[in-house]
């Protein structure tokens, strides 16, 4: 389990109204290098800004790498813009590109899920916000709420260390990549903060449940309050037990929950699990105002997350992510103001009498779902965790 690391600045980013000047105004600074990793592309206003900064960076001469999901991406970057960011001297990469036709195969669901950009390697963003315009939203109510963070310090290690390791990876399996040089970015790891973190990676290889462990640390010594936001919710017997143990050393646990219908499968199984949480003392809240992609928590006041994993099989047992943990006083408490505003300005309370009255065939309807949903779960070879 990685340790926290002192000695680092974290700013926390509100949407991609805080996100994306900030990163563009990073990369039109950059001086060396400017690497990006992303589930989505999209050529609308904020993908086209994003790739003119980029081009821009490349013809300043700076190592400029973009590695985009494959499945991800696909509705969203047309070839037009593949063949711009390309021509003006962007090194992109699409991950996985053999998706199509896509199969129940495991290796082929094993996506690049996580959101990072290193400037220099020594300005690094984290966090779940996809290279999306905010009210780019099909099939939901804009905007969509979600969160990241810019981190400079030591902890700019370990995340180097994740890029170059995955660029590593993608260039023994594709070889139009030798072409590239390999990366070599010497991280800037001179304290410039109070602030501990740690930078923690899910993968199939040596990484596997570290994110999911984090939490669980976090949860087993919870007192006073846990308040997680996330937008897929499908956790497994471990983490729910950990949520109810929290509530019964006398901790209020709040779960901010999407209450948009986007996957009908994920959102149904997730519904079989609210009786055993209600029951359990957990507050659900689901949030209605618009879409919310979020995926982070607060412990205590003083532990927080901001990531691209939610709490759900695909997460945290099949797809690359990232995460960020703090432990921080002023930090973990400006994340749980905007929490407080999600669950008080967009949010429903669901009462515990009245979903213990819902009818037998959304019982029914919720318990099949979440059946069908486990039993995809073991066909995906998914069965080291307890669902």
């Amino acid at each position: 389990m990685q340790k926290f690391i002192g000695g680092n600045a974290v700013t926390l980013l509100r949407n991609g109204t805080e996100y994306f000047p900030a990163v563009v105004a990073a990369i039109a600074q950059a001086e060396r290098s400017v690497y990006v990793e992303t589930y989505i592309f999209a050529e609308d206003a904020v993908g086209l800004s994003m790739a003119d900064a980029l081009m821009a960076a490349a013809g300043r001469g700076l190592d400029v790498r973009v590695v985009v999901d494959a499945f991800g991406t696909k509705p969203y970057l047309t070839h037009i813009l593949e063949t711009r960011l390309r021509a003006a001297g962007v090194a992109l990469v699409l991950y996985r590109e053999d998706v199509f036709p896509m199969t129940w195969r495991r290796a082929r669901l094993r996506r690049l899920h996580r959101k990072l950009v290193v400037i220099d390697s020594r300005r690094a963003f984290v966090g779940g916000i996809n290279i999306i315009d905010d009210m780019n939203t099909p099939g939901q109510t804009p905007p969509r709420v979600d969160f990241a963070v810019c981190v400079e310090g030591p902890v700019l290690s370990p995340i180097v260390s994740a890029v170059t390791r995955l660029w590593r990876v993608l260039r023994l399996v594709n070889a139009d990549l030798t072409r590239l040089s390999a990366l070599d970015f010497e991280p800037v790891i001179a304290p410039c903060g109070t602030i501990k973190a740690k930078f923690v990676v899910r993968d199939n290889f040596r990484h596997r449940r570290q994110i999911e462990w984090a939490y669980l640390a976090a949860l087993r010594v919870a007192r006073s309050e846990v308040v997680i936001a996330n937008a897929y919710f499908l956790p497994g017997i471990r983490f729910r037990h950990a949520l109810i143990a929290a509530v019964s050393r006398g901790a209020k646990v709040t779960l901010i929950l999407q209450a948009r219908v986007e996957f009908r499968l994920l959102r149904y199984a997730t519904r079989a699990l609210y009786g055993q949480l209600l029951a359990g003392g957990v507050n659900i809240v689901e949030y209605e105002r618009s879409f919310l992609h979020a995926k982070v928590a607060v412990v205590d006041g003083h532990w927080a997350t901001v990531g691209s994993s939610n709490i759900d099989p695909f997460s945290l047992l099949l797809a690359r992510e990232a995460n960020i943990f703090v432990r921080d006083i002023a930090f973990s408490g400006q994340l749980r103001r905007e929490l407080a505003k999600l669950e008080h300005e967009g949010g429903r309370r669901v009462d515990p009498e009245t979903w213990a009255r819902r009818s037998l065939s959304v019982r029914m309807m919720n318990w099949c779902a979440y059946g069908l949903a486990r039993a995809i779960t073991g066909l995906l070879g998914a069965r080291a965790t307890r669902w």
